[in-house]
């Protein structure tokens, strides 16, 4: 069983890869593609205009984003490990802040920034 959370966006537009993957280096977190759509990743690839799913290696292990009309969701088993879900943060405040996202959290929503505080990241 996973574990998820969901980032809403104002439009039903969401971030691209491009702007994800800036907002994980700025937390440290290279987030290399290993798949995308179900198949296999080449390190350098980016994916499609209309991806639907993304997994994300981290120095934890694998996060997978799926991504509708205005919403992320970003996925790891439910056995992580406290590195693994402090990966699953990061992965989730930069889906949200790489495209002024809220996070639908067990409190209720909370902007990147609130987030961010609570989970006791510190952006560069």
């Amino acid at each position: 069983m996973g574990l998820d959370r969901t980032i809403r966006f104002p439009t039903a537009d969401t971030p691209a890869w491009e702007a994800i993957r800036a907002q994980l280096q700025r937390v440290g977190e290279s987030g290399q593609l290993r798949m995308i759509d179900g198949l296999p990743a080449f390190p350098d690839e980016d994916p499609a205009e209309n991806w639907k799913e993304l997994r994300v290696g981290t120095a934890a292990g694998m996060v997978t984003i799926r991504r509708g009309a205005g919403v992320l969701v970003c996925v790891v088993w439910g056995n992580a490990d406290p590195a693994m879900n402090a990966a699953w943060a990061k992965v989730i405040w930069a889906c949200a802040s790489g495209g002024q996202g809220t996070i639908d959290t067990p409190a209720g929503m909370v902007t990147a920034e609130q987030f961010a505080q609570g989970e006791g990241l510190s952006p560069a």
